[in-house]
């Protein structure tokens, strides 16, 4: 089944990125003549499949396709391609393999592409190799990659680690590039807010680029996206350590949604094949989940004798339809509407299926007591009892990602630990858990996620000033954003919403508690023109696009974002008198476990 997701009801042409990055792969196969094999970095196969079916890029010359392993690669043909990201160690495997093949005498013609661009310490390894000159290369600027109709990612899954820990911005011109590519087929975007080091350094790049190869506007009207909102996920740690709880946040939580797609055992989606694994697409072309993907869980499965009700409904339906139909003559008109009923059959089947797996993680008081913790932990409600609670944790050897999720809360949500309480737990992690991980203790500290205190906390100030904790949260029937993680606000969404509301000036004093500087401007001919609104207002006036479409807001998230806060940004932008439709831009989707995971590292490594 294909994992293309239908972009067809997008609110901004999207169609046109995802065919321009299939034109750049499809004219590198092309333009090589004959037979080939392609090998593909196996952290951007899943990104590819997104945006070119693997018969095409066969019907275009790649006869053989591999993932590119350290292994030497089996193949006849005498033609390679090597599409990889500029990363050293993937690198050193090419150079491996055109060794093994010249020790065998073995001829053949490399090509090897970088994706989006090349990078000088790859090429300089390349030189001390000896196997420069046995290379043409090239590159292969996929800067976007539309994951579904109201997402676009631009891959990077390093960027949060490169930029706090190893000090490299690499991945912020990449951001801008691809940015400043949308403009010229979207038009100049001419509002944007930016907060965090990373983001306002963003905002700064993106202006050179528009001085030096400016985009032409001299034919355009009012551009497609009217604001671009650069956050830092520095900005907000907290919501990404929290268990996410609309029904999409869970699955990527608890089964992990790579590329649109889930990849779990067979006999969880009820075909009795023991050691299968099978692969369920989720983006908005399944028209259930589009309906159901931003829903709080409750509300999709109920933990109680009326487990799944919502889909056994739907379920029990249709099979009455099939009784009725089957025992009664129908018109051709009523046939039809049933046969379009049944096409959404195996719909409701996959997502009883992955719904009652998940219900058996969320019944458990592993889980249940997690939850409890991490709302205590944003209540800044008890220290020594948050304290206790990891300690427990850590002596039971309990999951290492859980452990330091509810550490990295516990350390935001106070500013650090009092340097007794910090050295104490680091001590005694690293005694039940191994030495292996002082690297990646260290690279937390670096970045700001566990370190010692060094300032009175003021978590509480922030949390009350945006409303972040909110009681009584009506799951089933929302009217705040709340719900998506039944009751905490995302911190990175009520900005947005404060920029979308009221602009920022009246949380100046607020932004200010927050890491990193904040930036406002206008941009291009937009500047002066009065009937867009003043950075310090709202943007709630916004003027209807030539055919009748709402502006957009783009919303940049620099480190990533969580399933759970694009589900609270759809909840914003369906509100009544939201002027605006919003799209996520994102160096990738992330949950507590795949942040965490992009600073491990070994002892020396």
């Amino acid at each position: 089944m294909s994992q293309i997701p239908n972009l067809d009801n997008a609110p901004i042409n999207l169609n046109s990125i995802r065919s321009k990055a299939k034109n750049e792969l499809l004219n590198i196969v092309k333009n090589i003549r004959g037979k080939k094999c392609l090998v593909i970095d196996p952290k951007l196969s899943g990104s590819i499949s997104l945006i070119v079916q693997t018969a095409e890029l066969k019907d275009n010359g790649a006869e053989e396709l591999r993932y590119l392993t350290a292994e030497p690669i089996q193949t006849e043909l005498t033609k390679v391609i090597y599409i990889v990201r500029s990363q050293l160690d993937l690198i050193k495997s090419i150079c491996s393999h055109i060794h093994n093949d010249t020790s065998k005498g073995i001829h053949r013609e490399y090509f090897l592409y970088f994706v989006p661009r090349r990078a000088v310490a790859c090429e300089k390894i390349l030189e001390e190799e000896k196997v420069y000159e046995l290379l043409s290369i090239g590159e292969c600027p996929l800067y976007l990659i539309p994951l579904d109709e109201d997402i676009l990612s631009f891959e990077l899954d390093l960027a949060n680690k490169e930029y706090l820990v190893d000090g490299d911005a690499t991945s912020l011109w990449h951001i801008a590039k691809a940015i400043h590519s949308m403009e010229f087929s979207f038009g100049v975007i001419p509002n944007v807010r930016a907060k965090g080091k990373a983001s306002t350094r963003v905002a700064e790049i993106l202006n050179r680029m528009q001085a030096e190869e400016p985009v032409d506007t001299s034919d355009a009207g009012i551009p497609e996206i009217n604001t671009l909102i650069l956050l830092d996920r520095e900005v907000d740690m907290v919501t990404p350590m929290c268990s996410q709880l609309t029904y999409e946040g869970l699955l990527d939580e608890l089964l992990g949604i790579n590329n649109g797609a889930v990849e779990l055992d067979a006999p969880i989606m009820g075909i009795q094949q023991e050691g299968k694994k099978i692969k369920v697409p989720l983006n908005s072309s399944d028209k259930l989940f589009k309906e159901i993907r931003d829903l709080n869980f409750e509300v999709v499965v109920q933990v109680d004798p009326f487990m799944l009700s919502v889909l056994r409904q739907k379920a029990t339906s249709m099979k009455q339809d099939y009784t009725e139909i089957s025992t009664t003559t129908q018109t051709v008109s009523e046939l039809k509407d049933f046969v379009k009923k049944l096409n959404s059959l195996p719909e409701m089947t996959r997502h009883i299926n992955l719904a009652q797996h998940l219900s058996r993680f969320t019944s458990k008081p592993l889980f249940l007591g997690k939850l409890d913790m991490e709302q205590t932990l944003v209540e800044a409600q008890s220290f020594d009892i948050c304290f206790d609670y990891i300690e427990e944790m850590i002596h039971k050897q309990e999951p290492l990602i859980n452990v330091l999720r509810l550490l990295i809360l516990l350390s935001i949500t106070n500013s650090g630990l009092p340097k007794r309480n910090f050295d104490y737990l680091r001590r005694e992690f690293l005694h039940s858990y191994g030495f292996e991980h002082i690297a990646t203790l260290n690279n937390l500290e670096k970045a700001g996620l566990f370190k010692k205190q060094d300032s009175k906390s003021n978590w509480l100030t922030i949390k009350r000033a945006l409303q972040l904790v909110v009681e009584d949260t009506d799951t089933a029937n929302p009217n705040d954003i709340s719900y998506v993680f039944s009751g905490y606000a995302p911190l990175s969404i009520r900005l947005v919403q404060q920029a979308i509301r009221s602009g920022w000036r009246p949380i100046e004093e607020i932004l200010k508690l927050l890491p990193g500087p904040h930036s406002e401007m206008k941009k291009g001919r937009f500047a002066s023109i009065p009937s867009y609104d003043t950075l310090s207002g709202s943007l709630n006036t916004s003027e209807k696009l030539a055919d009748g479409r709402r502006s957009l807001v783009l919303v940049v998230f620099i480190g990533g974002v969580t399933f759970a806060e694009i589900s609270a940004l759809r909840f914003l932008s369906s509100q009544e008198g939201m002027a605006y439709d919003v799209i996520v831009g994102t160096t990738k989707i992330v949950n507590g476990k795949t942040l965490i995971e992009s600073f491990f590292d070994k002892l020396g490594g």
